[in-house]
């Protein structure tokens, strides 16, 4: 089967891609960044989601990842709003092999933590989530969401790496842990390839740190034009 992965470089999805390969399939992976992995069955396309003429032309996709984003970065709705939008449109129009779609959107879309421009844009994620698979549903195939919290990566790098925010992160995770790539890399398998009945659906996978506080923590930085302010529990 045909995958396509969006933001293919980073940590999820680069752990993405390599378990669809481990599996088989074809993977097509578009990000900003060079490719972060070869191997026979991977065509990397380095290229920017915010425009749509740069979209490749790719043989009929079974199964779209939309994990691309952008955080903090002076168009997060661009990066992660508009680029998804012109992908999904792009590759499940006049497609009768897709069987899946699935999106990356984050915690931040269902608490509203996080900076303003981030979690405006993912939670839009979800909206257009239930419009895809409502446009989708006739032919078969399905469109959830990934809403997840705290994952082991390189973006998340200063508060991993910082004990004082990372004391407060653990003490509003109930489980005392965050997700690995590779565990994320097993919710999009379930989701694209196993699951055939749920569909319009968002899961939260954060360790249960919603549910007890929100909190959005993250190191203050002088002159932040967001004038955040690190979040105590």
């Amino acid at each position: 089967m045909n995958i396509l992965v969006t933001g293919s470089s980073g940590g999820i999805g680069r752990a993405v891609c390599e378990r669809f390969l481990s599996l088989g399939h074809t993977v097509y992976g578009l990000d900003l960044a060079p490719a972060a992995l070869t191997h026979p069955q991977y065509r990397h396309f380095q290229t920017d989601i915010r425009e749509e003429s740069a979209l490749p032309e790719l043989p009929e996709v079974g199964v779209l990842f939309n994990n691309a984003g952008a955080q903090n970065s002076g168009d997060d709705i661009g990066h992660n709003l508009r680029g998804t939008i012109n992908v999904t449109e792009k590759y499940i129009r006049d497609n009768p092999s897709l069987r899946s779609v699935l999106f990356n959107a984050s915690a931040s879309a269902v608490s509203g933590q996080e900076f303003p421009e981030y979690a405006a844009s993912k939670a839009g994620l979800l909206g257009y989530m239930k419009n895809v698979a409502i446009r989708v549903a006739p032919r078969g195939a399905t469109c959830n969401a990934l809403s997840l919290g705290g994952v082991y990566t390189p973006l998340n790098d200063p508060v991993v790496n910082d004990p004082e925010s990372w004391r407060q992160i653990m003490d509003v995770t109930p489980l005392k842990k965050w997700m690995t790539a590779e565990e994320v890399a097993d919710w999009v398998i379930f989701l694209t390839l196993t699951n055939r009945s749920m569909s319009g659906q968002n899961l939260l996978i954060d360790n249960g740190e919603h549910d007890l506080i929100p909190t959005f923590v993250w190191p203050k930085t002088d002159g932040d034009p967001l004038n955040r302010k690190e979040t105590k529990p």
